[in-house]
């Protein structure tokens, strides 16, 4: 017996109205969500969106009093150049030391660049350290039209140690980071590649994870939730920057990391919260320690207490890497 249709013709067609209504308002709800994934991308990602979070890149020019460490970085260092696995042309700033074989690679956080190290830079320069401070792709003067927030940048740090490395046989390196950069050298850590002549790492308030680290971003600046937005966003990074937030975590690399690592954070810091210090030294498989500076906030760690900081971080090269 052959099949008939019973329903009213009207029923039919008002089936098919809803089901086309709800199909565009999916496909409104797509657009707005991709729209708003874009928006944030470039906010946050994009070093050359007006408005934006990276848009206040500023290279010191080497003008300005000599003894502005910034400055005397500038001037005093010589230009160093690597590509990166995929085409980039980075830059980092290169000042010799009086030690042979003992190189600190020193990585900028976000919104910054190498330039404005100095601080860093100068003291392992006076501990005798060659100091390398790259910029980190789309920041300073590398290439680059993205942020990577660490993640393809630990690639890049990976391939500056292999750099020094080949120059160097006996080199012995310590990799340093702050912000962005604590996260960098951490995810750097993780990675099988990193050529055993680094032999610790110091992360002075690093993220747990990009995702982690958005999530209290976007809640803060925009008061909105993760689901859907940073979903969309993430997602947005996949395709333009090719990476999402939630692989590019520091807590999952060093808990494959073997290398000696101290971990820094100020308990006043709500840019990137205290507690990710935990996460980070809780995750970590390798050799480690920890400091808290009280009262510090977000990078003011070396200010706040600057004699305990540098001691701290002396005495753990000092186990590592000999006198």
């Amino acid at each position: 017996m052959a099949y008939q249709d019973t329903k009213p013709r009207g029923s039919r067609r008002g089936l098919k109205l809803a089901a086309g209504i709800g199909a565009a308002l999916a496909a409104l709800l797509a657009a707005g969500l991709l729209f708003a994934g874009n928006y944030l991308y470039d906010y946050a990602l994009n070093p050359r969106a007006a408005g934006g979070f990276a848009s206040g890149d500023r290279v010191v020019d080497g003008s300005g009093p000599a003894e502005d460490p910034d400055v005397w970085l500038v001037n005093t260092a010589q230009d160093a150049a690597l590509t990166s696995r995929d085409g980039l042309r980075l830059h980092a700033y290169r000042v010799e030391g009086t030690a042979p074989h003992r190189y600190a690679v020193v990585c900028h956080g976000y919104q910054s660049n190498a330039s404005r190290t100095g601080v860093f830079a100068r003291r392992f320069y006076e501990l005798g350290f060659t100091v390398l401070a790259p910029d980190a792709r789309g920041h300073g003067l590398s290439e680059g039209d993205y942020i990577g927030m660490g993640w393809p940048e630990r690639l890049d740090i990976v391939d500056w140690c292999a750099q020094l490395t080949e120059e160097d046989p006996q080199a012995e390196i310590v990799l340093f980071g702050v912000s962005m950069g604590g996260a960098t050298v951490m995810m750097a850590s993780g990675e099988a590649e990193l050529p055993a002549n680094v032999k610790c790492v110091v992360e002075d308030c690093g993220y747990t994870s990009v995702w982690d680290e958005f999530a209290g971003q976007l809640k803060e600046l925009f008061g909105l939730p993760t689901f859907p937005f940073l979903n969309a966003t993430s997602l947005v990074a996949r395709l333009r920057a090719g990476y999402g937030f939630r692989e590019a975590s520091a807590a999952a690399q060093v808990a494959k990391s073997v290398t000696p690592t101290l971990f820094i954070h100020g308990d006043a810091d709500t840019f990137v919260p205290y507690w990710m210090l935990d996460v980070v030294y809780e995750a970590a498989a390798c050799e480690k320690e920890k400091l808290v500076i009280p009262g510090a906030a977000h990078g003011e760690a070396s200010q706040k207490d600057s004699d305990t900081y540098w001691r701290m971080v002396e005495e753990f090269l000092a186990r590592h890497m000999g006198a």
